[in-house]
Order: structure tokens, then sequence, then C-alpha cells
């Protein structure tokens, strides 16, 4: 049976959720066993399984402080939905490769998540940076 939109919704709230307070085990649970973990710009490339994608969530933890996910707009289909969101908060680490010297950061985000039959997600973003 088809997911709802409003169960992606809890779903993807939930990995954000994690997100929020740094928790990478809470992160990588909601991921399926083989997701396929492609974030757009990420130096290694995609990566598949739960345990290839920790090494993103840790440094993204280390490089990112203070986050704030604004979801601007969500799209739904069959088994996937896109969500577009603001990421605000600090850098105190090297974010992206770029030196963050704890300034204010911002960017867009474009989440692409498929969902597996157990609910939990595989996922690509891809996203932009400004620095206010």
């Amino acid at each position: 049976m088809a997911m709802t939109p409003r169960e992606m919704d809890r779903r993807i709230d939930e990995h954000f959720d994690f997100e929020a307070r740094d928790d990478v085990e809470g992160v990588l649970a909601t991921l399926a066993e083989d997701v396929e973990h492609d974030i757009v710009g990420w130096p290694g490339g995609p990566t598949r399984g739960r345990e290839a994608a920790r090494p993103f969530y840790e440094a993204l933890f280390q490089d990112l402080a203070e986050s704030r996910v604004e979801s601007r707009k969500r799209l739904y289909g069959e088994g996937f939905l896109v969500d577009e969101s603001l990421w605000r908060g600090k850098a105190p680490g090297r974010p992206f490769g770029l030196e963050g010297k704890d300034r204010p950061l911002e960017f867009r985000l474009l989440h692409v998540v498929e969902f597996a039959a157990s609910g939990r997600s595989g996922a690509r973003t891809c996203g932009s940076i400004s620095a206010p």
C-alpha cells in the first residue's frame, strides 16, 4: 500500500528532527538499510547503505550549528516526495569546504526522497548556499 502524503511528511519531519538535534544514530535509523545517499556536491559522491552515509552526517554536525529548517514546499508522488527547505544557522566548521568562522549561514535545500516499503527513506539532496 502506498504511503499517503501525511505519512511521508511524518517520516521526513522525523529525519529533520534528528538532524536538528545532531543525532547521527537517529538520522541513520530513518534511512533504509540499502539507502542510496546522494548529496550533490559531496566530495565522496553517492554512497550505498546506512553506515556509508555516517561520515556525511558526522561532518555536517561538526560544521554546522544552531540548525533551523523551514520547509517551503513539498510535492508528492507514488512513493516519493520532493521537499524544498531553507536551512539557517551558524557555520563553526568548514561546511561544504568553506571556512565558516562561526558566521551566520543559510542555504536552500532540495530533497528528493524515495520511500522503501518499510517507510524508511533513500535520499538525494541538492542545495545552494548563501552567507548573509
